[in-house]
C-alpha cells in the first residue's frame, strides 16, 4: 500500500470510531475502504485488522462515557465477558459460512429500525416512566450481549446500532445511557473476536496498530459530541447513519 492507501485508510478508522462512539456501524466505514484499496486481502484477516482498531476505539468511548454516565458495572462487566465468548464463536465460524446469506437480514432488521425510530420519535429521548425490573434489565442486558456478541463476531457492522436500539426499545433507555451500555458490550465482543482473529494469525498488526490510534481519536470526539448535544442529536445520527449502511449494504448486495 502506497501513502494514499494509508491516508485513506487512517481516515476511515477516524470517522468510524465517531460514528461507533455515538450509534455504532464503524464498521461499514472501515471494512469496505480496506477491502478496496487492499482487495487481495482475506476476509478474515480485513475482520481481524477492523477489531484491532475497534478495540481501541470502544475502549476509548467507554473510559468517556464512564465519566458521564453512570453505568451498572456489576452486571455489564459480565454481559461484555459473555460478549466476546460468543463473538470469538461467532469469528471462528466465519469461514463456514456463507457471509452473503446474511446480508438480505440484516438490511430488513435496519430498515425495520429505522422505521421504527421514525415512527416512534419518543424512542431513547426520555427515560421510561416505569423503569423495567431488574429481572428483565439482566434477562435483556444478558441476551443482547450474546446474540448480538454472535452477530458482532460473525459479520460485525451495525452491532452498536443494534444494542442501542435494543436497550432503547425494550429497557426504555434514552440514547445517551443505551450507547454507554453498548460500548461496554461491545468493547468486550471486540475483544473477543481480536483475540481469535489473532491466535489465527488474520491481523496486520502495523496497520491496526495505526488504525487503532485514528479510530481512538474519533471515538473520544464522538462521545464528547453525544454527551454534549444529548439523545435528539444521538437520534438524528443514528437515522442518517442507519439509512447509510441500508444503503451500503444494499449496493453491495444488489449493485
Amino acid at each position: 500500500m502506497d501513502l494514499g492507501d494509508w491516508a485513506a485508510l487512517l481516515a476511515a478508522a477516524t470517522a468510524a470510531g465517531w460514528v461507533d462512539a455515538v450509534v455504532g456501524g464503524g464498521g461499514l466505514i472501515i471494512l469496505p475502504t480496506l477491502l478496496l484499496v487492499a482487495p487481495s486481502i482475506a476476509p478474515q484477516t480485513a475482520l481481524g485488522t477492523n477489531k484491532m482498531a475497534a478495540v481501541a476505539g470502544t475502549a476509548a468511548s467507554v473510559a468517556t462515557f464512564a465519566r458521564k454516565v453512570p453505568i451498572q458495572w456489576r452486571l455489564m462487566v459480565p454481559a461484555a465477558a459473555l460478549a466476546a465468548v460468543t463473538a470469538a464463536c461467532g469469528a471462528a465460524a466465519v469461514s463456514l459460512i456463507d457471509r452473503d446469506l446474511f446480508i438480505p437480514i440484516v438490511l430488513v432488521v435496519l430498515v425495520g429500525v429505522a422505521l421504527f425510530v421514525t415512527l416512534r420519535p419518543s424512542i431513547g429521548v426520555t427515560m421510561a416512566t416505569h423503569p423495567p425490573t431488574r429481572r428483565k434489565v439482566i434477562l435483556v442486558v444478558a441476551l443482547a450481549a450474546g446474540l448480538i456478541g454472535l452477530y458482532d463476531g460473525l459479520i460485525g457492522p451495525g452491532t452498536g446500532t443494534f444494542l442501542i436500539i435494543t436497550f432503547a426499545t425494550l429497557l426504555g433507555t434514552e440514547f445517551v445511557r443505551a450507547a454507554a451500555m453498548a460500548k461496554v458490550i461491545n468493547c468486550g465482543s471486540n475483544v473477543g473476536a481480536l483475540i481469535y482473529f489473532g491466535c489465527t494469525g488474520h491481523i496486520l498488526v502495523a496497520l491496526g496498530a495505526a488504525m487503532a490510534l485514528a479510530n481512538i481519536a474519533g471515538a473520544v470526539l464522538g462521545s464528547h459530541m453525544a454527551l454534549r448535544n444529548g439523545a435528539k442529536f444521538v437520534r438524528i445520527v443514528l437515522l442518517v447513519v442507519v439509512v447509510a449502511m441500508v444503503a451500503r449494504l444494499g449496493w453491495q448486495q444488489f449493485g
